[in-house]
């Protein structure tokens, strides 16, 4: 693999590739420190230095993708975050609108255009949360018990610029993942995701080394360990369907005639339930904040504001099971599949063309995607049952971070390997 990675860099346009995704990823790590004008840096580091600090997880899965950024109210606050929510909404939209349907049939002009509106919707959600994390900090509930004042200039103009800011540097972090795209190596958007949750993981390490110890410290290395091991395997695995293409006579030419499969992963739906089932879970967390009611406020505190709690991870591994079955339902459509493989000649063996097939692909799926939900719902909640063992202290190899490290790791190893392979050079996998 180090010789693979030798011979890459000595690849003239590749090195110029890594070269340009480095340098995106240097720039917009410093955008992620540079603080957003007119706020107190020395009220956030305050802030962050104190216990009540840690409290404050309302919008703890924004601040993982912005890699800290949210807490310390830089440019890149929200980070990716408002891109990621958009194109869920969008992809959601287009099982509910014909109209988006249509336009994703159309191939490239019509997802350019999807582009265009989720762009559109990104830029509304980070208005929205930019408001929503500004007003948080001005009112003092950012950090519940830290006096120091946040924004010391409130006026309107101000908390303008500040929302401005916010909502112009997620529209730059858009940019830059799409040049990452364009002229780099692999996925923009993801590899900025990776870069900010990486970049969290040493800090996460020497907390928890300082607060529980070495001896807790070394089992925390391991288990981390052992869960990037079993991500690995399971997001590799998939059931793959043979499907065979009669020969077709078209023209002078016989077409068809060759065997393939379809593959069906057995975490089909990704990180997207864990993010569904953490913003539903922190529903309760806002509303506390917003009304005055002692018995609800108290249940919350009690039961859903810790992450150790039975009821709080069994309600979280409960909604991510019912959003992988709810997610896969919407984006994979066995009727679609069965019917295009028809179109093509093609066919499973043993299984008859048309709804036959799209009855055994969603009974396939059905079977699937259980032990894939098993797998994100004990992959979440895990670490979250272990915050007694590091004293509170965030678990560095939490679900959501180890899956987008593995699958952007993955994926991105794999794009390097392909053009590698193109040049006869020796690959990362094998």
């Amino acid at each position: 693999m180090l010789t693979a990675f030798t011979r890459a860099f000595r690849t003239p346009d590749l090195r110029k590739k890594l070269f340009f995704t480095l340098g995106i990823i240097v720039l917009f790590r410093m955008g992620s420190v540079l603080p957003s004008p007119g706020v107190s840096t020395g009220a956030i580091n305050s802030c962050l230095s104190s216990a009540s600090a840690d409290s404050s997880n309302v919008y703890s899965l924004i601040n993982l993708f912005s890699g800290g950024a949210l807490l310390q109210l830089s440019i890149f606050a929200l980070g990716i975050m408002p891109y990621i929510t958009a194109s869920i909404i969008i992809q959601l939209l287009v099982v509910v609108i014909p109209r988006l349907e249509q336009l994703k049939k159309e191939g490239s002009s019509g997802e350019q255009k999807l582009t265009q509106y989720t762009r559109y919707l990104t830029i509304a959600l980070a208005v929205l949360q930019a408001t929503g994390i500004v007003a948080l900090a001005r009112s003092g509930n950012l950090f519940p018990g830290c006096a120091a004042p946040i924004i010391p200039d409130t006026s309107l103009f101000r908390i303008a610029v500040i929302v401005v800011t916010m909502t112009a540097g997620t529209a730059l972090i858009m940019w830059l993942g799409e040049l990452i795209t364009a002229r780099g190596v692999g996925n923009g958007m993801s590899l900025l995701i990776f870069t900010s949750i990486a970049a969290a993981l040493p800090s996460q390490g020497s907390r928890i080394l300082q607060v529980a110890g070495g001896v807790v410290f070394a089992l925390v290395c391991l288990l981390g360990l052992v869960i990037v091991v079993f991500v690995v395997f399971v997001e590799q695995s998939q059931r793959r369907i043979p499907v065979q293409y009669a020969k077709r006579l078209i023209g002078r030419r016989m077409y068809g005639g060759t065997s393939t499969y379809l593959p069906i992963k057995v975490n089909q739906a990704g990180i997207i339930p864990v993010i569904f089932a953490s913003a539903l879970l922190q529903l309760p967390q806002l509303l506390g904040q917003v009304w005055s009611n002692r018995t609800f406020q108290d249940f919350e505190q009690r039961y859903l504001a810790r992450g150790d709690h039975p009821l709080y991870l069994v309600s979280y591994a409960a909604l991510i099971i019912f959003f992988t079955y709810f997610y896969v339902a919407i984006t994979f459509n066995p009727t679609e599949v069965a019917d295009n493989m028809k179109k093509y000649g093609g066919f499973i063996p043993g299984i008859r063309p048309g709804r036959p097939t799209a009855e055994y692909l969603d009974r396939v799926l059905s079977r699937i995607t259980l032990p894939g939900s098993l797998f994100l719902g004990a992959i979440t909640v895990l670490p979250l049952a272990l915050l007694n063992l590091t004293k509170q202290q965030p678990f560095p190899f939490a679900g959501t971070s180890v899956l987008i490290i593995v699958g952007v790791g993955l994926e991105t190893v794999k794009q390097i390997e392909s053009q590698l392979m193109l040049r006869n050079y020796e690959g990362f996998l094998r």
